[in-house]
């Protein structure tokens, strides 16, 4: 590699970074109100928790239906255009959402930023473009971590604003995502050569047909399977994050707000900085398993956590389950051409997404029947315990995974 195409390949990797961030900054806003102005709606902390859940499904909902589509699109058309496109329905999605007067123009919203933000499948496959696959680990270690960097500033500049107007974090992310546009516009170039790009399929673009790329490989289905548990775990936070502090330690938009700027900070760390040293000493797939089995130790001590101060404590181990994600993302790029990877990102995000349809219904009315006086479960924390034990079989998945693809690479190295 030239001088010149290694400068032109870390100015496109900044270039990406700070497009992702500034959406991810735009999303995060929102987080620490959308729950209280639900709750506004119906009048009930409850029946918000699986309203709120329902919201979630939807956005999930369509980003299994969109992101085989999106991510077959950009195999065609190049990553650039449709992020481009994304960021700008992001953008009047906000303003839709902020002028919401009820809970279904609040669902349409829902509905349509399921469908612009589809698009993270196409920064991932962006990411797969311009760097080779021994780096990608730490490639979308850097993305985890812009991810990581805008839930930062978004939940604590969406907590602020929340204390000011439920609606006004809608018209500041709104203002995000048009900047996201502007600077995209202006500045990220496009990865994908014409000669490298695939003709568009409704065969390969479908949901069922994109996931059929995932059984193209044993390993590959394997990983797929892993990545649908951690993101059936990991929706525990946003179905029920926020009713559940606000409920349980008596937390306000504003602390809810900086405790997912922790949150945010831990993953950024994990993710930006000890992804890369971690798989150059152990290897993609230790550190993946690893990560898993901490991040259900995380999550069941949130469960568990009888003060406020403890639960925040438990962040730290949680926080370790961003070495798992990366790592998986990984280890599947390598197995599929450069030409099929908007296509698996799709499969990857239809898979991600039925757990976002199912998880967040699922949290939602566990938490439900877990709190008040008629309780059903006799502990609130019951759905962060539960989303640790998904976690940890996660893991042991991950670890059978693993193993027999080690096996597998010893008898070839044998014969």
């Amino acid at each position: 590699m030239s001088l010149t195409d290694f400068r032109a390949g870390k100015a496109a990797i900044a270039f990406i970074l700070v497009t992702a961030m500034l959406d991810i900054v735009a999303m995060g806003i929102v987080i620490p109100v959308l729950p209280t102005l639900i709750e506004q709606f119906t009048g009930s902390n409850a029946r918000a928790g699986v309203i709120n859940g329902v919201f979630v499904a939807l956005w999930a909902l369509m980003q299994f239906v969109a992101s085989p589509i999106i991510g077959s699109l950009s195999d065609q058309y190049g990553r650039r255009p449709v992020i481009l496109l994304s960021t700008a329905g992001l953008a009047a999605d906000y303003v839709l959402m902020a002028v919401a007067p009820d809970l279904w123009w609040l669902a349409l919203g829902r509905i349509v930023a399921g469908i612009t933000s589809a698009s993270f499948t196409t920064v991932y496959a962006y990411m797969a473009d311009i760097t080779e696959p021994e780096q990608r680990a730490r490639g979308y270690g850097l993305i985890g971590a812009a991810f990581s960097a805008g839930f930062v500033a978004g939940p604590l500049l969406g907590g602020v604003l929340g204390e000011i107007s439920p609606r006004a974090p809608f018209w500041t992310a709104a203002a995000m995502s048009g900047v996201a546009f502007l600077y995209g516009a202006l500045i990220l170039p496009e990865s994908l050569p014409p000669e490298k790009r695939m003709a568009f399929s409704w065969r390969r673009a479908n949901p069922l047909g994109a996931m059929r790329l995932l059984q193209s490989h044993h390993e590959l289905l394997g990983l797929a399977g892993v990545n649908f548990l951690l993101y059936f775990a990991h929706h525990v936070f946003s179905a029920v994050f926020v009713l559940y502090a606000g409920y349980r330690y008596g937390w306000s938009p504003w602390q809810v707000g900086v405790l997912l700027a922790m949150v945010g900070v831990l993953d950024m760390l994990v993710q930006g900085v000890l992804v890369g040293p971690v798989v150059k000493r152990f290897g993609d797939r230790k550190t993946m398993v690893f990560g898993l089995f901490a991040g259900a130790v995380g999550i069941a001590c949130m469960g568990l956590a009888p003060s406020g101060l403890l639960f925040a404590l438990a962040m730290l181990p949680n926080a370790l389950w961003g070495l798992a994600m990366p790592t998986i993302q990984s280890l599947m790029t390598q197995r599929v051409s450069e030409s099929e990877q908007g296509q698996l990102q799709g499969a990857n995000n239809s898979v991600a997404s039925i757990a976002g349809v199912l998880s967040p219904l699922f949290f939602g009315t566990l938490y439900a029947v877990s709190i008040g006086p008629d309780a059903r479960l006799p502990h609130p924390g019951a759905a962060f315990l539960i989303a640790a034990l998904v976690l940890a079989f996660a893991g042991v998945i991950g670890w059978r995974v693993a193993r027999r693809a080690h096996r597998e690479t010893l008898a070839k190295a044998e014969t």
